[in-house]
């Protein structure tokens, strides 16, 4: 097989949550273990640090990726679902996967599919393990797919566990409540492992102190330990200045993702790497203030509140979720624009109803669906954003949308497009 074909035969051979849903997930660790077992245990060879959260883990895994290789460090970096290749999922140093070894690890793969039918993120994660075992990585920063109890990703003894928050999504597979969800999370806290919380509620804050005290986990609650001085946010850049809460100077940050939710997971961020020096990483401060300045250019991060054009300003982001959506609006409001055009689109096992109640009725809108078998139909979104008084035309594809959206706006206005990783994976660049 060549590339193509090879990724092809991933698509159709192997059941995929982004085409089907949570028809395609394992309930237990049973078809990853079986994979390692198999290959000699590859996810013994390195050292990593474990990532959870409902939102803010994909950039939190990026950033700190960032700065472990800023720093010298061989890093590995595992991520999903990817936007445009396949390899994004798999990283070191920035550079993905070669497409030969993609070829070569299927291929070497086939009889462990045929004989266990694992899922197709129970094969990318074992691609992953093997590769960074290969090339002898330092370490590896490993974001959970769904949850982190269950998750694949989840045989590993990470140095660190971070969780960045938990929030109201993936519930018909997670949970219907929060502590419920915070459960599911907090299953990647592991004995004798510090974790770091990076956003906490009050129904979720028990729920990580009981579990760290039962792994004997040193927990470090983010918020509490890194003291947010002051912040700006002009032309799309984002200007931080933090302080942990023992130090006498404070730390002043330019990031190049400048989404206003990014408060959150910088926070997240330094206080990973207050524990990691602890733990004798050689992190200094220049290199955590130049890596939060590329991180894009370090690690390939696309789809966080992305300036692609301007004249007028067209934005991509990956926010699905009532969460997300939220940290959104917070975003506009910081924005000078004269008039919003929101395309958007939707996977249908969302809470769509929500998302849509969130969206303000002022906006242009112009709905559309990914090319996955998971994408809410665009005509039925449609008509289901008309219930919420949001009116605007239906695309068959993300980039039509944006066609009619430029044609429409005034140079002056602001082109947004969220609504599905999946919809943002699609637009042309």
């Amino acid at each position: 097989m060549n590339y193509a074909e090879t990724i092809d035969f991933l698509y159709t051979r192997l059941p995929m949550f982004s085409k089907q849903g949570a028809g395609a997930l394992k309930k237990d660790l049973h078809n990853i273990k079986a994979l390692e077992q198999a290959n000699g245990n590859p996810h013994t060879k390195f050292k990593s640090i474990h990532i959870a959260g409902t939102n803010g883990k994909g950039s939190t895994s990026h950033m700190l990726a960032a700065i472990l290789q800023k720093a010298g460090y061989k890093t590995g970096l595992y991520t999903s679902p990817h936007l445009k290749d396949f390899r994004e999922r798999i990283r070191i140093n920035g550079h993905m996967i070669p497409e030969q070894r993609v070829i070569e690890l299927t291929e070497d793969y086939i009889p462990l599919m045929d004989a266990i039918e694992p899922s197709f993120f129970e094969i990318t994660v074992a691609m992953a393990f093997q590769w960074f075992a290969e090339e002898k990585i330092d370490i590896a920063v490993i974001e959970t797919g769904l949850g982190g109890r269950l998750d694949s990703t989840n045989i590993i003894l990470p140095e660190l566990s971070v969780i960045t928050n938990i929030g109201w999504d993936h519930m018909h597979i997670l949970g219907s409540d929060l502590p419920t969800i915070a459960s599911e999370k907090a299953g990647i806290i592991k004995p004798g492992i510090p974790v770091v919380i990076g956003e906490v509620l009050p129904e979720t804050r028990p729920v990580f102190e009981q579990v760290a005290q039962a792994n004997q986990a040193k927990i470090h609650f983010a918020e509490e330990d890194q003291e947010l001085i002051e912040w700006n946010f002009s032309n799309h850049h984002l200007q931080v200045t933090v302080r942990h809460r023992n130090a006498l100077d404070a730390l002043h940050l330019e990031l190049d993702l400048p989404g206003y939710y990014q408060l959150k997971n910088i926070r997240t961020v330094l206080q990973a790497v207050e524990l990691l020096k602890q733990l004798d990483w050689k992190i200094p401060a220049d290199v955590v203030r130049e890596a939060l300045r590329h991180v894009k250019k370090l690690t390939g991060l696309h789809g966080r509140w992305e300036l692609i054009d301007q004249s007028p300003d067209l934005v991509l982001d990956v926010a699905h979720n009532e969460d997300g959506i939220r940290a959104i609006l917070k975003q506009l409001e910081l924005c000078n624009f004269h008039h919003l055009h929101l395309v958007i689109g939707m996977v249908k096992d969302k809470d769509v109803a929500k998302v849509l109640s969130l969206l303000p009725h002022t906006a242009s809108y112009y709905f559309t669906q990914a090319q996955i078998p998971r994408a809410m139909p665009v005509e039925e979104l449609r008509i289901k954003a008309a219930g919420f008084q949001l009116t605007g035309n239906a695309y068959p594809n993300v980039n039509l949308a944006i066609t009619a959206a430029k044609a429409a706006a005034d140079k002056r206005d602001l082109i947004l497009v969220c609504g599905s990783v999946f919809v943002i994976g699609e637009v042309n660049r």
